[in-house]
C-alpha cells in the first residue's frame, strides 16, 4: 500500500526540500503552504502521516492538530522553529506523536517518519486486531484465519475502524474519509455498507453508538 503523507510548511524552500527527500524515499507527498489548504486536504484524503508546522498562514498548527485529532489517530509529527517547552507541551497535550525543531538533519527527520509509520502499522504487510487480520497491500481481510471477501469500500471502512479502534466514528467522518469530502451521498450510504460488512463478518464486531456513529468492538 502506498504511504501518503501530508506536509504542511509555509517556508517554500523547506517544504520543497522535505518533499523531495520523502518522495525519493518512496512516499507520496501532498504539500501545503498554509493551514486552510491543509485542513481541506486532510478532510478530502486519507493520510498515513502528517508533518505539521505551527506558524502558518490561516489556521495555525495547534488549531490544525486539534481539528485532525477530532477525526482520527493519524500520526502527527510537529516540525517547527518553536523549540520552547510551552509549545512542545501544548502539542503533546493535544496528542501530537513527535516534535522536531528547526534546523534539523533531513536524515533524522526521515528516521522519525519511519519510526512513526512502523508504530502505527502503516508499514506492516499484515495488521492484526484480535481475530481480525487485514492485508493492506492486497485489500483483503481474514477472520480467525478464514478469508472474508470484501468490496474495496467495505475494506476501507474496516481499515478505518481498526486504525481508530479507540474512537467512535460518525457517519460524516466515515463518509469523508472513505468516499471523499465532495461525495454527494449521505449517512445512508455508510449505513448500507456497514450492514453489508456485518453480514460478511462471522461475528458482529462493529458496534453502533446511537446518534453518534460506529466503533470496533474487537480487542486489538
Amino acid at each position: 500500500m502506498s504511504i501518503r503523507i501530508l506536509l504542511v510548511e509555509d517556508d517554500e524552500h523547506i517544504c520543497n526540500t522535505v518533499k523531495a527527500f520523502l518522495s525519493e524515499a518512496g512516499y507520496r507527498v501532498d504539500a501545503c503552504l498554509d493551514g486552510d489548504e491543509a485542513h481541506t486536504k486532510f478532510y478530502d484524503n486519507a493520510y498515513q502521516l502528517v508533518i505539521l508546522d505551527i506558524m502558518l498562514p490561516g489556521m495555525n498548527g495547534h488549531e490544525l492538530l486539534r481539528e485532525f485529532r477530532k477525526l482520527n489517530n493519524t500520526p502527527i509529527l510537529m516540525m517547527t522553529a518553536l523549540s520552547d517547552d510551552e509549545n512542545q507541551i501544548k502539542a503533546f497535550d493535544a496528542e501530537a506523536d513527535d516534535y522536531v525543531t528547526k534546523p534539523f538533519k533531513i536524515q533524522l527527520l526521515l528516521k522519525r517518519v519511519e519510526a512513526l509509520l512502523r508504530r502505527s502499522g502503516a508499514l506492516a504487510k499484515e495488521i492484526h486486531c484480535g481475530r481480525l487480520t487485514l492485508f493492506p497491500e492486497d485489500f483483503k481481510a481474514a477472520y480467525n484465519g478464514e478469508e472474508i471477501v470484501l468490496t474495496l469500500k467495505e475494506f476501507e471502512i474496516l481499515m478505518l475502524l481498526v486504525q481508530n479502534k479507540s474512537r467512535t466514528l460518525s457517519h460524516e467522518v466515515i463518509l469523508s474519509r472513505v468516499w471523499g469530502y465532495d461525495f454527494d451521498g449521505d449517512g445512508s450510504t455508510v449505513h448500507t455498507h456497514i450492514k453489508n460488512l456485518r453480514a460478511k463478518l462471522p461475528e458482529n464486531i462493529i458496534k453502533t453508538v446511537r446518534g453518534v456513529g460506529y466503533r470496533l468492538e474487537e480487542e486489538c
